[in-house]
């Protein structure tokens, strides 16, 4: 996900503010819940986005959603995006809160988009050639999707690699576009 940089920003203060006070865990926890609430309520983020509806009733409305299911430090932040009329911002903040720690833990995010999915053999290699290669652990998410016809797309940070048949087929037909050869006769 692409977020600006005062999502960023926010998010940093968030991380320090919770390593500092020991409840970074509990945060991260909250912060994905947030996430996910927001990626299955379009209502939520319309309400959030708009400018017609006051900061208070957005206020009252988040905490009607969070209130009892997030920490007070998560509570606060809530409230001070939203003093600060940057409550649209609160799902970006938490997709830049889950970059962060994942950088502060030292883990690197892959996706391998497959058919079918992958089994665990597989997994395990990739896992084990980021762990060489980066000196990282890796968070690895599995995507299905059927138009690649066979093989896999593995995307590292901003890296990626594209072993699937759908691939190879348009590299054949470009391939075959061009016509290399012209009749001499």
């Amino acid at each position: 996900m692409s977020y600006g940089r005062a999502a960023v920003r926010y998010a940093k203060s968030l991380i320090e503010i919770s390593i500092e006070q020991g409840n970074l865990e509990a945060i991260k926890s909250d912060m994905e819940l947030i996430r996910v609430t927001c990626a299955e309520s379009r209502e939520l983020v319309n309400l959030l986005e708009s400018p017609v509806v006051k900061a208070s009733k957005k206020l009252s409305v988040l905490k009607g959603v969070f209130g009892t299911y997030v920490s007070e430090l998560t509570n606060k932040f809530i409230a001070l995006l939203t003093d600060k009329g940057r409550e649209s911002l609160l799902v970006q903040v938490s997709a830049a809160f889950e970059d962060q720690y994942l950088e502060h833990k030292n883990i690197l995010r892959v996706v391998i988009k497959s058919v079918d999915g992958v089994n665990d053999s597989f997994k395990d290699k990739v896992a084990s050639l980021i762990e060489v290669a980066y000196q990282k652990d890796s968070l690895i998410l599995e995507e299905k999707d059927k138009n690649l016809i066979g093989g896999f797309v593995l995307t590292i940070g901003d890296k990626q690699v594209d072993a699937s048949i759908s691939r190879q087929l348009a590299d054949l037909e470009k391939e075959f576009s061009e016509n290399k050869y012209s009749k001499e006769y």
